[in-house]
């Protein structure tokens, strides 16, 4: 009954995209309650990181869920 399906290198790279995008979100917030008003870019663009991983791991899903 359990029977391993080959796993598709996208969802653990979506996984990781999406933890350091939350962590990213998370510095943002934790900076601009301590004051800091001007981010830095990077940390800007690594914001971004969350709805890219979210969008890899839908993406991952649908391919594991067409294969069965």
């Amino acid at each position: 009954m359990s029977t391993q399906a080959s796993r598709s290198p996208l969802f653990p790279l979506s996984l990781t995209t999406f933890g350091i995008g939350l962590l990213a979100v998370f510095a943002t917030f934790v900076l601009f309650a301590l004051g800091y008003s001007d981010q830095p870019v990077w940390l800007n663009v690594a914001c971004l990181l969350a709805p890219l991983g979210m969008f890899f791991g839908v993406i991952a899903m649908l391919r594991q869920s067409r294969r069965r």
